[in-house]
């Protein structure tokens, strides 16, 4: 993957906006179950009551509160609150809030921040579970008697009063003491337990409680519909740039992966095979494509989520963070088995898609062949040997997953289960809120969601990195046939003279030459004929002047100047080429003879249809020249298609003409009037001709025999005739001697 992490600099801005953008989305997500448990704990539990410091109490309530207060306590308190009676100048203004003000004084809260808020609450939350204390007392009393401080009092007996007349020693003494109780409880849990104390106040001053929890409730609800909001928005946004990248990502390597195979030479073209090459272009980048869109989409977000997560559920409850190290390293375990075990054969279903693919081509392509020879069940085993493989490798691939997902759920549910176990027995000894567990169950889930996230990429990433290592494979390839730094440019006025200068060449990987010692010239105006017995080298030959592959030694020169020393383009533009099987591209005739030359005007073409004798089917279809071509030309006769390409040729006006045996599909009346045509269009030009057939070659002004790659004979068809065997032994064997005289 790294390998191919060059062509993800043109979008590195839409990867930094995403990574944004899944910092918004995580931290959306990892403050919803904080909101939710706020819910439970304040809006529900306590009533709407966030602290244990009342915005308002009245003064005989205050009075009792501060009882249980040491004197810096208490001073800080008193100081935080401004006493409203009826002479105040805010009366009429405090009234209308809080009613009871009619009938006695009330404490109101300063405009103070909230580090004073936090330094208050537990002050005011142990004084007030003090004072409900003390009258829950006297409500259970019991033979009209309470015990206070080791003293038997009577029950109608005002508490707070004995307790206002105790010295400050044995006051404090008490307090001391209820704060020990208290302490253990923590902020949270002491806040909870005032609330019920503090609802019970705002009643007495004649405020409407049910509207302070609503209001809470509504408020709350508010800010996470609005963070769920922020987060689907950012998801949108996340996905939209996420495939935008993968897509441009995927475009780019397929346009230069393409571009890299347009600069193969056949020698590059032999280590691939073309099914390989297609498989490639398609599925294996689809696969990159897929593996980018879910790596910014996940590998940003389940990081932040886990780490997040965790730092949260241990915020939430310290005491309970080993359940989610247990979570994490059964997951661990378990991702790392399910890794183990598929990765090889994530490595092997690419090599199987090639493998199935070779064959659908082979039996696509060759369905004639196949059918002449009733071969059609031997080709459908082979075809189910390939399917079948690679449906066994996908399907224990899926069997792995498939048992991922119910683990995950397992693990998932296993605990769910252990959190609220724990969590009930802490919430009994209230040391825990309601809340807060089911908070601590949340982003237990969203830890493990991510960690499952995280699997996910680990099963993708090697699959996509086999891929990848594909696809460098054709990028990183060095073409064998290379255009020179300082390449040299044939004369304006190009002649077209060809001269072989003893050469040799050998294919790559083989142990001797095929070609050996080539020496002769082909002039303009004069055609170039070369026969001999099958692998004798005539296509080996005609391929290594347009530079399919480079001599092994010697050269190949075109008026003087050395074909290497040239660009290729250069090179070709001076070739007018008919490959021994004609290829034709889907479109139209007119589209496939302008392939030579975009520009041509129509009578040329028609004059080159002419020439090739293609006129007499082309004139028989309905459209002309705009009749359909579908794709490889299947849609029209082998004879046909050889014309077209041999018009396409002639469009194209160029100096060189090579016919690789490209008449071997015409019958004889339509070759000999195709070749007297030629000879008049080309009558300027150098043309060399691959040919089987003596008839074809007679009158060529040269005639080169090889055999075993070597050349046995040079010369007019009558000088052949007299000095040449071999060639005597391949005319014989196709004319009598009768039809050679």
């Amino acid at each position: 993957m790294f390998k191919l992490a060059k062509y993800l600099k043109p979008f590195i801005g839409l990867i930094f906006v995403s990574i944004i953008l899944l910092f918004v989305q995580a931290m959306c997500d990892l403050s919803l179950p904080d909101y939710m448990s706020n819910i439970v704990n304040k809006g529900i539990q306590q009533n709407g009551i966030i602290n244990s410091v009342p915005e308002a109490v009245r003064q005989s309530q205050m009075d009792k509160l501060t009882l249980f207060m040491n004197s810096e306590d208490k001073e800080e308190v008193i100081n935080n609150y401004t006493l409203i009676n009826k002479s105040s100048e805010n009366y009429n203004k405090y009234v209308k809030d809080y009613p009871t003000l009619e009938k006695e004084p009330i404490y109101v809260l300063n405009d103070v921040d909230k580090s004073e808020i936090d330094k208050m609450n537990p002050v005011m939350g142990k004084a007030f579970l003090a004072v409900s204390g003390i009258e829950k007392m006297k409500a259970d009393a019991k033979d009209g008697v309470i015990s206070l401080n080791g003293m038997k009092v009577p029950a109608n007996t005002d508490l707070f009063a004995i307790l206002a007349k105790l010295p400050m020693e044995q006051r404090s003494k008490i307090t001391e003491d209820i704060d020990k109780k208290f302490t253990a409880l923590g902020d949270n849990m002491i806040n909870q337990a005032a609330a019920n104390s503090i609802k019970a106040e705002y009643a007495t001053l004649g405020m409407d409680t049910d509207k302070i929890q609503s209001n809470y409730i509504l408020k709350a609800g508010a800010v996470m519909l609005l963070l769920s909001l922020v987060s689907a928005v950012a998801t949108v946004f996340v996905g939209f740039l996420a495939s935008k990248t993968a897509a441009g990502m995927s475009r780019n390597l397929r346009r230069d992966v393409f571009t890299k195979v347009e600069s193969f030479s056949s020698t590059e073209f032999d280590k691939f095979s073309t099914a390989s090459l297609i498989t490639r272009t398609t599925n294996d980048i689809t696969q990159i494509q897929t593996t980018i869109v879910m790596m910014i989409r996940m590998v940003i977000y389940a990081p932040i989520m886990g780490v997040g997560g965790v730092l949260k559920a241990i915020n939430k409850s310290s005491s309970m963070s080993w359940i989610i190290a247990l979570a994490v390293i059964v997951l661990l375990v378990l991702i790392g088995t399910i890794f183990w075990v598929a990765l090889p054969k994530f490595k092997l279903i690419q090599k199987l898609v090639d493998r199935l693919n070779l064959v659908t081509r082979e039996n696509l392509s060759g369905m004639m062949v196949i059918r002449a020879f009733n071969t059609q069940k031997f080709e459908e085993e082979r075809f189910d040997k390939a399917n079948n493989e690679l449906t066994g490798t996908n399907l224990f691939v899926n069997r792995v997953m498939s048992v991922m997902f119910p683990l995950m759920m397992l693990i998932m549910n296993g605990v769910t289960v252990l959190i609220v176990w724990v969590g009930a027995h802490r919430i009994a000894d209230s040391s825990m809120q309601v809340g807060d567990m089911m908070a601590f169950m949340q982003y237990a889930m969203q830890i493990i969601f991510a960690f499952l996230m995280m699997s996910m990429m680990f099963i993708m990433i090697p699959r996509a990195s086999v891929s990848a290592q594909r696809i460098a494979e054709v990028l990183e390839i060095s073409p064998t046939i290379l255009d020179p730094e300082q390449p040299k440019h044939f004369n304006k006025d190009v002649k077209g003279v060809v001269e072989f200068r003893d050469v040799s060449f050998r294919y790559p990987g083989a142990e001797e030459d095929v070609l050996k010692e080539i020496s002769f010239k082909a002039l303009p105006g004069q055609t170039t004929a070369f026969i001999g017995s099958t692998g004798a080298g005539k296509s080996t030959i005609i391929n290594l002047l347009p530079r399919f592959y480079d001599v092994t030694n010697g050269q190949i020169l075109i008026d003087g100047v050395d074909i290497r020393e040239v660009t290729q383009h250069e090179l070709r533009t001076q070739i007018g080429y008919v490959p021994q099987k004609g290829s034709l591209f889907k479109g139209t005739i007119e589209s496939n003879l302008k392939y030579a030359d975009e520009n041509v005007a129509d009578d040329d073409i028609k004059k080159a249809a002419e020439i090739a004798q293609a006129m007499e089917f082309i004139n028989e279809k309905p459209e002309g020249f705009r009749s359909e071509i579908s794709q490889g030309g299947t849609n029209v006769s082998g004879g046909q298609k050889q014309r077209l390409s041999i018009a396409r040729a002639i469009v194209k006006k160029p100096k060189i003409y090579i016919f690789d045996d490209s008449f071997s599909a015409l019958d004889f009346k339509t070759d000999a009037v195709l070749r007297k045509e030629l000879k008049d269009q080309t009558a300027s030009s150098t043309v060399l001709i691959v040919a089987q057939r003596i008839s074809t070659i007679r009158n060529a002004e040269q005639i080169i025999v090889l055999d075993e790659g070597r050349i046995v004979g040079m010369g007019t068809h009558e000088e052949l005739m007299k000095d040449c065997s071999t060639y005597q032994e391949i005319a014989l064997s196709q004319l009598s001697k009768e039809e050679l005289a």
